[in-house]
């Protein structure tokens, strides 16, 4: 249980020690970044609810760690508190009265934050890591949902050690989702499981999953009623499976697009392909984020098949994305997520402060309103190298118009 401190001046900017101009394009579109961002890689990120005044913005990160920040109006961020685990934290989530945070972690533990005591107690235990947290509010019941690398799903009263309900997953959990009374589980070997909330949590429906690569992440979308009706399911072959639970038309309204590759497919060069790291929706709109290994974040309609946006490419795949609770800002971390394998961290603090110049960690905010051209879904972004730092960028999403059609 720490404050943490800002980060240290030696080597940033864009001049070298020696003073020689060097390329800085790990910020490229000039977003604000977060003061005091983790020392290793960002895995999660998550707003506060909007039960919580203000934005609050919270972070897990590979160097074991959960920071807070809070992000005011102007889009400046104000380190507020920071905790610990024993390993990295894999996720992160609120409660809905925004009072604590709970984090999974690979210390194969759970615990939850309380934010106005700043302590953190341990609350769930698995027998391998613990990749996703959620909490979930039912009308009967309260608790805290844990999916494991153990095989199982794990449902925790806070007040117990003992959890209320384990379910069998048939893999390790890869990622996962809740929108009340919805949750659906990724697994290993393209599991994918549909749960109903009500009353207890029970299997709804394990679905043959429409992608031919491992899952790496999912969110679930609501309808026009504000009900969750299906989910959005990114895979590490740059694609993205749009699924409805119960469609007029299956055939029709489930479909799968390309995203996060490079070189084009009309072309006799090689294409290459990007994992999808997260997927994001607009709270107010519907419209979808997704954020790659590319370096890249890109803004889709699902209902019109059109891609409404393409930031610029950034030197390190971008790890995770979150929208706030209205959609005025959107916040995502920009990190090194071992897609090209290992790479040699810095063995000098003068080489470590230099690789943070050069975006290797930071966190950050900014406001763009000018979205791209249109283009139907399977054209695709380019190619990225790998930093470490969060984002945030904040956008008032003017490319959705009230009519629903894309802006121009």
């Amino acid at each position: 249980m720490s404050l943490f401190g800002t980060t240290s001046g030696f080597g940033t900017g864009g001049t070298s020690m020696f003073g020689s101009t060097t390329t800085d394009n790990h910020n490229p579109m000039k977003d604000i970044e977060v003061t005091s961002s983790p020392d290793d890689s960002i895995g999660c990120l998550s707003f506060s609810p909007p039960t919580l005044p203000g934005n609050f913005l919270i972070a897990g990160s590979w160097a074991n760690d959960v920071r807070c920040w809070e992000v005011q109006d102007n889009g400046q961020t104000i380190p507020k508190a920071q905790q610990m685990h024993t390993g990295p934290v894999l996720d992160v989530c609120w409660s809905d009265d925004g009072s604590k945070v709970f984090t999974a972690s690979c210390d194969k533990t759970a615990k939850m934050w309380d934010l106005n005591s700043n302590q953190a107690i341990q609350i769930a235990q698995h027998d391998a890591p613990v990749k996703t947290i959620h909490w979930i509010k039912a009308p009967n019941y309260s608790c805290v949902m844990t999916g494991s690398w153990d095989k199982t799903l794990k449902f925790w009263d806070t007040r117990s050690s003992n959890p209320m309900m384990v379910l069998q997953l048939p893999e390790r959990c890869y990622c996962a989702d809740v929108i009340y009374p919805m949750a659906v589980v990724a697994t290993a070997e393209r599991g994918l499981i549909v749960y109903q909330l009500e009353n207890q949590p029970s299997e709804f429906r394990r679905i043959e999953s429409p992608l031919k690569h491992q899952h790496r992440c999912v969110a679930i979308f609501k309808d026009k009623q504000n009900k969750p009706t299906g989910f959005a399911l990114g895979s590490i072959e740059g694609r993205v499976a749009i699924h409805y639970i119960n469609p007029p038309n299956p055939a029709k309204d489930n479909f799968t697009f390309k995203c996060h590759r490079s070189n084009g497919t009309n072309t006799s060069a090689p294409q290459d392909i990007y994992a999808v790291n997260g997927i994001a929706f607009h709270p107010v709109h519907g419209t979808l984020a997704t954020v790659g290994s590319d370096g890249r974040f890109s803004f889709w309609d699902k209902d019109a098949r059109t891609k409404l946006k393409t930031s610029e490419q950034l030197d390190q795949p971008i790890s995770a994305c979150c929208f706030n609770h209205n959609g005025n800002i959107f916040a995502y971390a920009s990190s090194y997520d071992w897609s090209k394998v290992r790479i040699p961290r810095p063995a000098l603090g003068a080489a470590r402060q230099q690789s943070r110049a050069l975006g290797w960690e930071s966190i950050g905010l900014s406001c763009d309103s000018s979205p791209d051209s249109h283009h139907s879904f399977g054209q695709s972004p380019a190619h990225g190298k790998c930093p470490v730092s969060v984002s945030g960028h904040r956008l008032p999403c003017p490319w959705v118009q009230k009519d629903g059609q894309a802006g121009g």
